[in-house]
């Protein structure tokens, strides 16, 4: 058995036989908790490896691969009602040029979540109703696009966001080209969004 070091990726985890310390009995709370959550701890303490297996757990996708993924672990003992019952869009700052002058950092934020809803698209395209616009300089109206397709069907969508605090503060501590305050970088916050695991 091999230790997981550096490894974010529960399905390769699970998949590769790696050591995995199952705390997935959490979950039902997790889910009792509220529909925004925010997960604060230092870096390196796993919360990237825990947005990867509430992706595995939720995404309807994967719904065929949930005995191999979780059945041993506590939650496959007893599942709650949720798994693998939603669209999941996964968004990683880590991904996301923080330096330069504000419009570049906009431009690569909305680039990076265009990205990642166009992805989500693709991965569900069989339960679409409706097309879904993508917008290249105007993210949200993308998120607004995909939500109103979401509404269209039994599922909901489940947001997750990774990194946002490491983003945040590079933003904040880069240098200001110009005399740019960096901090008034506005328009990137979808409606009712906070970081961490969101059910929209």
């Amino acid at each position: 058995m091999h230790f997981p070091y550096g490894l974010s990726d529960f399905g390769t985890l699970r998949q590769e036989g790696y050591w995995y310390l199952d705390r997935t009995d959490r979950l039902a709370a997790l889910e009792n908790a509220g529909r925004q959550l925010i997960f604060l701890r230092p870096r390196r303490f796993g919360k990237s490896l825990l947005l990867s297996m509430l992706e595995h757990y939720y995404d309807l996708n994967r719904a065929d691969q949930f005995e191999a993924l979780f059945g041993p672990l506590a939650v496959g003992q007893h599942p709650t009602r949720r798994h693998n019952q939603y669209f999941v869009l996964k968004w990683d700052f880590s991904l996301v040029a923080a330096y330069g002058e504000i419009g570049d950092i906009e431009a690569a934020l909305h680039q990076h979540i265009n990205d990642r809803i166009y992805q989500c698209i693709d991965d569900y395209q069989s339960h679409w109703k409706r097309a879904i616009s993508l917008h290249p300089h105007n993210a949200l109206s993308s998120l607004e696009s995909l939500l109103g397709a979401v509404r269209r069907t039994p599922h909901k969508l489940y947001l997750l966001i990774d990194e946002y605090d490491n983003f945040a503060n590079e933003v904040l501590m880069a240098a200001h080209p110009g005399g740019q305050d960096h901090s008034q970088c506005h328009g990137l916050k979808p409606p009712g969004s906070k970081p961490g695991g969101i059910q929209a």
